[in-house]
């Protein structure tokens, strides 16, 4: 059985077996029944969705806070993408079968895609984590499915396609799981989805050449010494990353010198977060500019950006800095917080969930309070094209998603007791699936109180360059 140390680490009981903890997933089902996941009732004390984007945002830098509202306003699934505080805040009213994991906290179909793993393999995978914290196991999958309905609504595609993308990912969450459970703890951790194969499990002849071309392209981008023609020019002696203002931009006038030093500081803080042969490897690097850089939906706003980073003999290196706030999921779980550094906490929840994470994954902080998270800018990333996904895309891709989604709850959480607690019925799936239509209006409803707090001047937003 899953149990809780006083350190709120999530483990499960060594001496029971894998049937027994599957019959007491099985058990589960009489205090919570699977049916019931399909409720979506909003609290009669709901939150105003719009005081929540308000309060989410204190902190941020105010400059940049127009861009994010924007980026919201664009359809009811960018608002959905940069709303997870809202949602988190609705999952906590919602059926809870007491079985706890790490969770992504932001799972949503665009926080899936391809990458090249330390071992220049192309795998498929969650590749955000933001929002990573110990929770219940089904917030992330009914996120998961309602993002596909929303993001089919935005498609145009009809309701009963909608409805279908998420039963998708439910079924194979539920499929992908049962087989996890019958593996041993050391086979799931070295799971993973090779990309290659997932792509070729697809009907569809045209899409499969399409992503096979870019799976290619991906193999062979050489990310830094490309991005470095791109991104950068010469001043003196040394290269500069080009300024796109509002997206790329530095810090301006006489503070420029100052937060450069500042900046090396925070990197030799990073560089102690790293294992010893990393640093190493850094250690032929130096730090020759950096630059702030908005990026996504739900973290703009906050301090983010990249550093250039150069060999004695010309080589670059760009890393990716990002901020690192409380997870939303933190004050709506049980789970007290383990990690006070907030970029420890993504890092080791990122370890805990993907199949292998970047090689320059680590940590740092600055003198300010804020916590950060590092990793590499661009490895071969392969994100999901969804303008151009037809029907059984969708599906094929909600498929993959779950699968992704179940690899990685195995691997923190206990698959026997899921499986047992899922069973071998559709259910389960057909739960989640109209739970997803109701939260997709519900989203709708949230999106269009923005629009009208926009209207009304309560939200700034600003024409992007």
């Amino acid at each position: 059985m899953t149990e809780k140390t006083d350190n709120n680490e999530i483990l499960f009981d060594p001496t029971a077996s894998k049937t027994e903890r599957y019959e007491k997933g099985r058990a589960i089902r009489k205090i919570v029944p699977r049916s019931s996941h399909q409720q979506y009732v909003p609290s009669e004390n709901r939150e105003d969705p719009v005081d929540i984007l308000i309060r989410t945002s204190i902190g941020r830098i105010e400059s940049l806070l127009p861009i994010r509202y924007t980026r919201m306003m664009e359809s009811p699934f960018a608002f959905f993408r940069g709303a997870a505080a809202i949602m988190t805040a609705d999952l906590e009213q919602t059926p809870n079968t007491g079985i706890d994991l790490q969770l992504c906290g932001d799972c949503h179909l665009m926080n899936f895609g391809g990458f090249a793993t330390p071992e220049r393999k192309l795998v498929f995978d969650i590749n955000d984590f933001d929002e990573t914290f110990p929770g219940p196991w089904e917030w992330d999958v009914k996120r998961l499915a309602a993002s596909f309905v929303i993001a089919g609504k935005w498609r145009k595609f009809s309701k009963k396609n909608c409805k279908e993308f998420a039963w998708n990912v439910a079924d194979s969450y539920k499929r992908h799981m049962l087989d996890y459970s019958k593996l041993s703890a050391l086979q799931i951790w070295y799971a993973d989805i090779d990309l290659a194969e997932l792509i070729e499990l697809g009907k569809d002849e045209e899409i499969k050449e399409f992503h096979q071309k870019r799976i290619k392209k991906a193999a062979e981008y050489t990310a830094h010494e490309k991005e470095f023609a791109k991104m950068t020019y010469r001043d003196g002696v040394r290269a500069r990353i080009k300024d796109e203002p509002p997206l790329i931009y530095h810090p301006s006038g006489n503070e420029e010198d100052q937060i450069l030093k500042e900046a090396e500081i925070v990197h030799k803080r990073y560089l102690k977060s790293l294992p010893e042969d990393k640093q190493v490897l850094l250690s032929r690097y130096s730090m020759h500019d950096f630059a702030i850089k908005v990026v996504g939906v739900g973290s703009v706003g906050t301090l983010c950006g990249i550093s250039l980073l150069m060999s004695a003999t010309g080589e670059p290196i760009f890393l990716q800095f990002k901020e690192a706030r409380k997870s939303v999921l933190e004050q709506h779980v049980k789970v007290k917080a383990k990690y006070t550094h907030q970029g420890e906490r993504i890092v080791i929840g990122q370890k805990l969930m993907q199949s292998a994470s970047d090689m320059f994954l680590g940590w740092t902080n600055d003198d300010k309070g804020r916590f950060f998270y590092i990793r590499q800018l661009r490895d071969a990333k392969v994100k999901p094209v969804l303008e151009i996904m037809k029907e059984e895309n969708m599906i094929d891709y909600a498929k993959a998603c779950g699968w992704a989604l179940a690899r990685a709850h195995a691997r923190s959480g206990d698959p026997s007791m899921l499986s047992g607690y899922i069973g071998d019925s559709n259910e389960f799936a057909n739960s989640i699936s109209k739970f997803s239509l109701l939260y997709a209006d519900q989203n709708e409803s949230d999106y269009n109180k923005m629009v009208k707090a926009v209207k009304e001047g309560r939200l700034p937003i600003a024409a992007e360059i």
